[in-house]
C-alpha cells in the first residue's frame, strides 16, 4: 500500500533525501534577485501590487525583503513577533495514553522540538507574516530504525507559484514547469500561510498593508535629510569689496563652501565671512519627524496589533493593557505554525518511522498568559490578614517558588501574629480598633446572640400577659382587632427596644473591627 502524505498524494521516499528547491547563479530559480524598492514611486508600487494580484508574486517578494532591510522600525517590529513565538518551549501531547501512543510522542520530542534547528524553524516559518506565505524544506536521514528530520532549510519565496486556476495550490518553479511549476513533492516541505485576512495567501502579508506607508516614510526620510542640508547650518555669507577679482572672489566662494564641509577654510584678510541663522516657517521642522512617527505607529498597529511598547510617549499601564493584544496575536501564531508543523512534518516523521496511525501525536506552542505577580502576592497578603487561609503549596506554585527541602538554604519564615489577636476580650468589648480573624467574628457574634436571647422569658411573659387580656371576652375576630391598640400600649417594649439597640450596636462594633 502506497504512504500518502495529508493531501492524499503518494509518497516517493527516494526524493527525500535530495534538495529539490535550491537556488543558483542560473537556471530557474536564481539566487540574484535585483532591488525593487530603489526608485519607488506611487506609479511603480502600483503596478507590483496589481501585478501581484495577477499572481506575479516575483517583485512583491523582492520589495518585501527589502522593506525589512531598510527599515529599522518595520524590521523591529516584525522581529518582535516572530521571535514572541520562536522563544516558547514546545510541548508534545500524545495521542492517548497507550504504551504505543506514549513511545512515538516521546520519538517526536527527541526528534523535533528538540532539534538544534527547531527554533530557526519556527522563525522561517513566520517568515509568512510579511510576505503571505513561506516554504520550508526538509532535508531528511535514514537510519536502520527511522526516518529523521537532519536540516531546515528556508527556500526564497520567488521560487515558488501558486497555480492559475485557484490561486491557492503553492507549486514549485523547476525547469519542468518554468512558468505554471510542478507540484510540491510530499513529506518534503513544510508550508506556513499567514491568516490575517481570508482570501489569497499572498494578499495576506503585512508587506502588503505597509508598502504605500513604508514608501511615504522613505520620501519623508529623503525631504527630512535635504532639509537639514539647507537649515540645519547657519547661512554662510562671504563678503568682499569692490578691488575684488574674480580669482578673489572664487577664493571667497571655496571658503565659505569649505566651512559648511570642512569647518575650515583659508581666504585674503581684506574678505569677511559672516554667519547668518536660516530662517524657517514655524513649526516646520517638526513636520518631517511627525509624519515618520505617524508612519512607525501605523506599522506598529499592523504588526503588533497596538503602539504602546513599541513607540515612545505611553505610560506602563498603559503599555501593560496593551501587552494583552499582543497576546491574542502571539497565541494565534503560535496556533498556526504549530498546526502546519503537525501537518507536514509530525506526521511524515510519524508515517515514515513508525506507520500510518490512526491518530497522531500533537505539537503545541503554549504561549502564557502574562500574570501581575506583584498583584498577586499583595492580594494574598490581605486575605491572610483576614483569616483566608491557603495551601502553601499552591501559593509559591502561583508565584513560581518551590517547596524546601531538607538541606536548604529558608529564606522567610512564620509570620507572627498581630499584637491585636492578643487583646484581652474587654478590650475588644471597650470598642478599640483591632484587627479580628473570621473565627473571631464570629465567636463574638454569637456571644452578643446570646446576650439578646439571654432575657427572653421576661420579655416573653410580659407581651404574652397582654395578648392574653386582648383576647378574654372577645365576642369575635374583629374585637379583638378593635382591642389591639389599648393591648400595645400596655405591653413592655421599652425592655425589648433596650435588648435590641445594644445587640445591633455590639454587631456592628463586631463588623467594624474585623473590616478594618
Amino acid at each position: 500500500m502506497a504512504l500518502l502524505d495529508a493531501y492524499g498524494r503518494p509518497v516517493r521516499q527516494q526524493k527525500l533525501t535530495v534538495p529539490l528547491a535550491s537556488g543558483g547563479m542560473t537556471g530557474i530559480r536564481q539566487t540574484w534577485a535585483g532591488s525593487a524598492a530603489s526608485g519607488l514611486t506611487p506609479v511603480k508600487l502600483a503596478s507590483i501590487l496589481r501585478a501581484c494580484d495577477q499572481g506575479e508574486l516575483r517583485e512583491f517578494l523582492i520589495l518585501a525583503e527589502e522593506m525589512e532591510e531598510r527599515d529599522p522600525h518595520y524590521f523591529s517590529v516584525l522581529g518582535t513577533r516572530k521571535r514572541a513565538i520562536s522563544g516558547i518551549m514546545p510541548q508534545v501531547e500524545a495521542a492517548s495514553d497507550s504504551k504505543r501512543d506514549v513511545e512515538i510522542a516521546e520519538a517526536v520530542r527527541e526528534e523535533i522540538p528538540e532539534h538544534p534547528g527547531f527554533a530557526d524553524l519556527v522563525e522561517d516559518l513566520l517568515d509568512a507574516l510579511g510576505k503571505g506565505f513561506s516554504v520550508v524544506e526538509i532535508d531528511w536521514a535514514r537510519s536502520a530504525s527511522r526516518w529523521t528530520p537532519e536540516r531546515f532549510d528556508h527556500r526564497d519565496p520567488r521560487f515558488f507559484v501558486f497555480d492559475r486556476e485557484t490561486r491557492r495550490d503553492l507549486r514549485l518553479l523547476d525547469e519542468a514547469g518554468p512558468v505554471e511549476g510542478v507540484p510540491l513533492e510530499p513529506f518534503k516541505f513544510i508550508t506556513h500561510r499567514a491568516r490575517m485576512k481570508s482570501g489569497l495567501a499572498y494578499r495576506g502579508g503585512l508587506a502588503r498593508v505597509v508598502a504605500f506607508g513604508w514608501m511615504c516614510k522613505a520620501y519623508d526620510s529623503k525631504d527630512w535629510m535635504s532639509f537639514i542640508e539647507t537649515y540645519g547650518l547657519p547661512l554662510r555669507i562671504g563678503r568682499y569689496d569692490a578691488n575684488a577679482t574674480k580669482e578673489d572672489v572664487a577664493k571667497l566662494y571655496q571658503a565659505v563652501a569649505n566651512i559648511g564641509t570642512d569647518a575650515a577654510a583659508v581666504m585674503p584678510k581684506s574678505m569677511e565671512i559672516t554667519f547668518e541663522k536660516a530662517q524657517t516657517l514655524a513649526g516646520s521642522e517638526k513636520i518631517f519627524e511627525t509624519f515618520a512617527r505617524y508612519i512607525d505607529e501605523q506599522v506598529s498597529k499592523a504588526v503588533l496589533g497596538q503602539t504602546m511598547t513599541a513607540d515612545s510617549g505611553s505610560s506602563q499601564a498603559q503599555a501593560t493593557v496593551h501587552n494583552e493584544v499582543r497576546h491574542d496575536i502571539a497565541a494565534a501564531d503560535a496556533r498556526a505554525v504549530a498546526g502546519a508543523i503537525n501537518r507536514d512534518l509530525v506526521r511524515a516523521f510519524v508515517d515514515l518511522s513508525f506507520g500510518v496511525q490512526q491518530a497522531y501525536p500533537r505539537l503545541i506552542l503554549p504561549v502564557a498568559e502574562p500574570e501581575d505577580i506583584k498583584t498577586k502576592i499583595e492580594g494574598a497578603a490581605r486575605l491572610m490578614e483576614r483569616g483566608v487561609r491557603f495551601k502553601a503549596t499552591e501559593l509559591r506554585t502561583a508565584l513560581g517558588f518551590s517547596d524546601p527541602e531538607e538541606g536548604d538554604e529558608i529564606a522567610g519564615g512564620t509570620v507572627p501574629a498581630p499584637a491585636a489577636a492578643a487583646a484581652p476580650a474587654q478590650n475588644r468589648q471597650a470598642g478599640q480598633g483591632l484587627v479580628l480573624n473570621r473565627q473571631q467574628g464570629e465567636d463574638l457574634l454569637d456571644e452578643v446572640g446570646a446576650e439578646m436571647l439571654s432575657d427572653w422569658e421576661e420579655v416573653g411573659s410580659a407581651m404574652e400577659a397582654a395578648i392574653a387580656g386582648a383576647t378574654e371576652g372577645a365576642d369575635s375576630y374583629a374585637d379583638v382587632l378593635d382591642r389591639l391598640p389599648e393591648t400595645l400600649r400596655q405591653m413592655p417594649s421599652a425592655v425589648l427596644i433596650e435588648t435590641l439597640v445594644k445587640g445591633m450596636f455590639r454587631a456592628r462594633a463586631v463588623g467594624d473591627a474585623q473590616d478594618d
